[in-house]
């Protein structure tokens, strides 16, 4: 995405780099360090755990930036926000106001890759209340899978807001304003220095039941696998 497992086993899934940092630590020290959630204040989805080795510690907070678009390399605004758990989700709902009553979803999965590669399925023309309503139903396997992400936008305008595989929340759009208004009424304010789980070692988790969880989603959308 971007601008224009019958139990409930667990699994890992790392990046590609985590392996040398699972290397450092035994397995009991790995176990320990995986279910550890809150960081201070924070709170981290099940989603996904920072490595081992801690390059990154997670905060809340936002921060601009560009996106280069490889096809047209037209560089578009970007902020991306980290929120804790408690309320991250509330705050991807408001996020998708400014988008207008019509709008385009993009489903994200890696559910059936181990390399981090992942399917885009795809959903035209849905009003947005329907859409919103729904999520809420889906609100478990959206915040806490790490192989889920959903993108919501609308060409016209253009305005994109993606809530990706690592719980992080991504808006694009020349006109970014009426995004940082939401951040700033849900108490989330810029950061120049903050560092997101993405930029260092981390690694996803997910199970059979938010497997189950994905495709009942799948379905109420209307999209398939191409």
């Amino acid at each position: 995405m971007g601008f224009l497992k019958p139990n409930n086993a667990k699994s890992i899934r790392e990046d590609s780099s985590t392996q040398s940092a699972r290397h450092s630590a035994s397995s009991t020290q790995l176990e320990e360090h995986l279910k550890i959630a809150r960081y201070g204040s924070y709170l981290l989805t099940d989603a996904v755990r920072p490595a081992f080795d801690l390059k990154v510690i997670p905060g809340a907070g936002w921060r601009k930036d560009v996106y280069r678009d490889a096809e047209t390399e037209i560089d578009v605004p970007v902020i991306m926000a980290s929120q804790t758990r408690e309320k991250l989700f509330d705050l991807f709902m408001d996020l998708l106001v400014p988008l207008g009553d019509e709008v385009d979803v993009v489903l994200e999965t890696s559910h059936d890759s181990s390399l981090g590669k992942h399917d885009d399925l795809y959903r035209e023309s849905i009003e947005l209340p329907i859409l919103k309503s729904m999520l809420y139903d889906y609100e478990d396997v959206l915040t806490n899978d790490g192989c889920t992400g959903i993108a919501v936008l609308n060409a016209q305008v253009p305005m994109e807001v993606q809530f990706d595989e690592h719980k992080l929340l991504m808006m694009y759009g020349h006109d970014l304003d009426p995004f940082i208004e939401v951040l700033e009424s849900h108490g989330l304010y810029q950061s120049d220095t903050i560092r997101f789980i993405t930029e260092a070692e981390h690694i996803h988790s997910s199970t059979e039941e938010h497997t189950e969880q994905f495709n009942e989603l799948r379905y109420q959308l209307g999209v398939e696998f191409s």
